[in-house]
């Protein structure tokens, strides 16, 4: 069996005794991109650089290719651990050509090798400019040429679009994955950006505190995410707090299921803004319609915006004065004070037991 391109155990490196990385285990398989993902100083730039061989680690393992290049007893060099290295800021060498850039980390100068890269990131034309004379897009290019020069098994990427204009953003996002699977290169692409890493990545690792709390395909960590921050992380959220009862737990939209919590546990009811049900052709004086996905509510409009692809709209229900959020992919911007009846999508919600952690919600 083929072993991982690359693969760490128990990594840790703490700074003044506090853990910035903390035991964490991940693999990554040759022609995968996973994503590091999670919020600025959890760790994943330090975890990037104890692979890399930049930084050392205080214990664990790094395993490159089935190959240890650190452990308790071994640390290889940057140098001698075959990976790529691409950065936010490019790193280009300012008196460096293009084509010359491109073949700086290789042993021995291939010229076909620079022609080919160039060629398959659309510069081959500019391979005797200078840096100063390219845009940021390309740069970024030719900062990703470089890496792959080498035929690297592992390339580890540092919030590499992150210096780009946003409208460039996606389009050179999208060429870049196309070349990285081409090349058949396992990837660790580092973000703080949840679009990108669902956008780029064959498995997201989100990261807090040091540690990896998930592990999931794109799909599955945005449906089925792991707690509250986990879920808010990925886009803003609604929260009803309830109490559990006999497996049950009262909300403004009637009674959820709190399966095998006792009774006392104090819950919360998460549900994103675009699962609220907005019923559009009833006013919130008339009778309680018909529920077509769960209890609705009577709320009361507090204010609407316009954010070009959809409209957000901030409610407080009649019931205990929570607010509640919804997006409407269409033009809606009732009055504020207008009363609507709304619902939520049951098979959309999530039920996590609080631990009193602060999160982004709506």
């Amino acid at each position: 069996m083929t072993p991982p391109a690359l693969q760490i155990n128990g990594l840790t490196r703490r700074i003044d005794g506090v853990p910035v990385v903390d035991a964490i285990d991940l693999e990554v398989q040759s022609g995968a991109v996973t994503c590091l993902l999670g919020p600025s100083g959890c760790g994943k730039s330090t975890t990037l650089r104890l692979i890399a061989g930049v930084d050392r680690p205080d214990a664990g393992r790094v395993r490159l290719g089935g190959r240890t290049v650190s452990d308790g007893r071994t640390f290889l060099p940057p140098e001698a651990r075959g990976v790529g290295l691409m950065f936010q800021d490019f790193a280009l060498f300012p008196h460096l050509s293009t084509a010359r850039n491109v073949g700086f980390g290789l042993t021995a100068r291939d010229p076909a090798r620079i022609v080919d890269l160039l060629d398959r990131v659309g510069l081959a034309r500019h391979a005797d400019r200078y840096p100063h004379e390219l845009s940021g897009g390309e740069q970024q290019r030719v900062a990703l040429a470089r890496a792959l020069a080498p035929s690297p098994r592992v390339l580890l990427m540092d919030e590499p679009f992150s210096g780009l204009d946003n409208r460039l953003r996606d389009g050179i996002r999208d060429a870049t994955l196309a070349l990285l699977k081409e090349e058949g290169t396992a990837v660790l692409l580092v973000t703080h950006e949840p679009d990108e890493a669902m956008r780029m990545a064959d498995e997201i690792a989100l990261m807090r505190s040091g540690r990896i709390v998930q592990r999931a395909a794109p799909y599955n960590i945005y449906n089925q995410p792991t707690d509250l921050e986990a879920a808010a992380f990925f886009s803003d959220v609604n929260v009803l707090p309830g109490t559990v009862r006999g497996a049950l737990t009262d909300t403004p939209f009637g009674r959820f299921l709190a399966p095998g919590l006792p009774d006392g546990t104090e819950v919360d009811i998460v549900f994103r803004p675009q699962h609220v049900r907005i019923d559009f052709d009833r006013q919130g004086a008339g009778p309680r319609p018909t529920p077509s996905d769960g209890t609705p509510a009577r709320a009361r409009v507090i204010r609407s915006r316009f954010l070009g692809k959809e409209s957000l709209v901030e409610f407080r229900t009649d019931i205990d004065a929570r607010a509640v959020t919804a997006t409407v992919p269409a033009v809606f911007l009732p009055k504020p004070g207008t009363a609507l009846w709304l619902s939520i999508r049951r098979d959309r919600c999530f039920v996590f037991r609080r631990r009193g952690r602060a999160a982004h919600v709506t």
